[in-house]
């Protein structure tokens, strides 16, 4: 996809003409699904007339041009892409990264990104390899060769601001795309040298067919980003399997090697509690398939913050290949793909998972591939809009002639292996009926007093060196700006010796990417591993698909215990999603909320209540003799 496609000296006729740029807002309205934004319109009315001056000055009018061009498995786009001919005949694309900054701040501290006023971004070399990779790793192969380039023009940025962005990265690897400002991109001393700053002047021109066969490769993993990434995966230590798991992971590839057999769509159902090492599993079957030949998997997750916890431990060069599915279906998947979907169950499924419609978008997904492995755990549905049953799929697998198989994990290998501790909380949070006392020995179970104690358990464990978190229901606003500094919107009165006191905390960030002037808020995918992500509470939304040491659950106003059965009460929640629910139907997305809040700890867990009443039923639970095991 791209929204322009003509040679440099056709666009140079038009790229400031405004009907032009309306019939480009046409185009990316019909191509993308939505209308682009009145900044990035700006950014075009500016940007492209210059970059094509420079391109027209170097000499490179007859070379072809693209504009925005889409990299459909990450679901970026390229500014501008050159094509050409390079010196050995090969097809040469050119990547190119425009900015328009005239100041920038830099951190030694984090030499990989650039702020720009509020915002903070990937320094632009950085920036335009990721680009260069992907084109050499997802198009270029060997019956279409493809070399690849990468340039950043910054065409209003003075040479003090260059100069301070080419020193961070000129002795790694984003040394290698040359950064361009306002001295660099005239034609001093002749067009020629301004072509070689550009890296395009052994380029010739290429003709319409070499473009259109550019245009329609399919965009896919290459057997070298495959073997980088499957070896990667098979040498971490965090993807090793245990017992059980290495079975339904050998149970798995069974399934997909009998399903490519008989040559029919299939779907394998791999269903478990918390713990049970779903992802782990997902992980380690991906690195199994990249190196199978002829491979073309994907780990797809509807959480982003799982998306980028996996990214950042299997290393980004593993982006497309480990994806976010929410709407769309990736690109480069083919009816040889092997699909593994984890957090099925929070896979969107509008308008709500409880009508008879199959949700679309999962179901073209399933129809595309030759095997999609979904793991699965329906008490982890938490939204009206996302969330599937292994009864809904098995139908779905009939209805269509698919194949279908189902692994069930029963081993607990999270909250200290402890299958008592599991089985406690499944009871504890089914709607109705008595729930027995806590008796194990082997995780540390206890109720916090007040809110105070509960902040000093996880505060020790943090000096000791040990990994513990806060969460709570979502029963507060949440009004705090994307970055720091966080409101304290977590406002819990409480009686202590000395009479009345007030504790308060912030949420975590909503930021995608921790800022300058805050280094100890952890972005919002970070918030359970990076440092400081303790003096914030974490949701729900936050919180679900991840694991720490110890872990601390604020149960809010919206699910209290009256009698031996849980209460609903939708009006104390702040969620839009759920709030506008019945009480019935709130129940069970409130039950499976505050069931994954407390089984985020892998040795220990306090659990305190804002309804007197529900905590005083938690202390009565919660044995003397059960507490203390794990830690303080």
């Amino acid at each position: 996809m791209y929204l322009y496609r003509g040679t440099v000296a056709e666009a140079a006729g038009r790229v400031s003409d405004d009907a032009f740029i309306a019939a480009v807002e046409r185009r990316f309205t019909k191509v993308f699904g939505v209308a682009p934004n009145a900044e990035e319109v700006r950014s075009w009315r500016h940007s492209w007339p210059a970059l094509v001056q420079v391109l027209h000055c170097a000499g490179l009018d007859a070379m072809h041009l693209l504009l925005e061009y889409s990299l459909p498995a990450t679901g970026e786009r390229v500014d501008a892409l050159l094509l050409g001919r390079d010196a050995e005949g090969r097809l040469c694309a050119v990547a190119i990264e425009l900015k328009q900054w005239t100041h920038a701040y830099l951190s030694p501290l984090r030499p990989g990104m650039v702020r720009i006023n509020e915002r903070v971004v990937q320094h632009p070399a950085r920036q335009v390899g990721g680009y260069v990779h992907y084109l050499q790793q997802w198009v270029g192969r060997e019956e279409f060769p493809l070399t690849v380039r990468g340039i950043a023009v910054l065409h209003d940025a003075p040479p003090e601001l260059i100069a301070a962005l080419r020193a961070p990265v000129k002795d790694g690897p984003a040394g290698a795309y040359p950064v361009l400002g306002q001295d660099d991109l005239t034609p001093q001393p002749s067009p020629q040298a301004l072509a070689q700053r550009l890296d395009c002047a052994d380029l010739s021109t290429v003709g319409q067919d070499d473009v259109e066969r550019f245009l329609q490769v399919e965009h896919r993993p290459s057997p070298v980003l495959l073997a980088r990434a499957g070896k990667v995966i098979e040498g971490r230590d965090a993807f090793a399997l245990i017992g059980d798991q290495d079975l339904a992971r050998q149970e798995v590839l069974h399934a997909v090697t009998a399903a490519r057999k008989r040559g029919t769509k299939s779907i394998v159902v791999v269903t478990g509690g918390p713990g049970t090492g779903k992802t782990v599993i997902a992980c380690r079957l991906l690195g199994d398939l990249c190196q199978q030949p002829q491979g073309n998997p994907r780990l797809l997750s509807p959480s982003g913050t799982l998306t980028r916890q996996l990214r950042r431990t299997v290393g980004e060069h593993s982006r497309g290949l480990i994806a976010t599915f929410l709407d769309k279906i990736p690109a480069g998947i083919t009816d040889t793909s092997v699909i593994l979907l984890d957090e099925a169950h929070r896979a969107r499924t509008y308008p709500d998972h409880q009508q008879h419609a199959f949700p679309v978008t999962l179901g073209n997904l399933l129809k595309r591939a030759a095997v999609t492995v979904l793991f699965l755990d329906e008490r982890q549905i938490v939204r009206p809009t996302e969330g599937l049953t292994l009864q809904q799929l098995q139908q779905h697998a009939q209805h269509n002639g698919f194949s279908f198989a189902h692994i069930d994990l029963v081993s607990q290998f999270r909250c200290n292996g402890s299958r008592a501790y599991q089985q406690w909380i499944d009871q504890l949070f089914q709607p109705e009926g008595p729930a027995s006392l806590w008796e194990g020995s082997d995780y540390d179970l206890d109720v916090a007093a007040d809110p105070e104690q509960l902040e000093h358990w996880v505060t020790e464990h943090i000096r000791g060196g040990r990994t513990a978190r806060m969460t709570a229901g979502f029963c507060w606003p949440w009004n705090s700006p994307p970055t720091p500094p966080l409101l304290p919107e977590v406002e819990i009165p409480w009686n202590g010796p000395e009479g009345p006191r007030i504790w308060t905390r912030p949420w975590n960030s909503r930021a995608d990417e921790p800022t300058f002037d805050h280094p100890d808020v952890p972005a919002r995918p970070f918030w359970a591993t990076d440092t400081g992500g303790h003096d914030q509470i974490g949701c729900i939304y936050t919180a679900q698909g991840m694991e720490y040491a110890y872990n601390a659950v604020i149960m809010g106003g919206d699910l209290i215990r009256k009698g031996e059965q849980w209460i609903a009460r939708p009006e104390e929640s702040r969620d839009s999603q759920l709030r506008g629910l019945p009480p019935h139907r709130y129940l069970q997305y409130a039950l499976n909320t505050y069931r994954v809040l407390a089984t985020r700890g892998s040795r220990g867990t306090r659990f305190y209540s804002t309804d007197t009443i529900t905590q005083d039923y938690l202390q009565t639970l919660i044995r003397p003799h059960g507490r203390n095991v794990c830690g303080t």
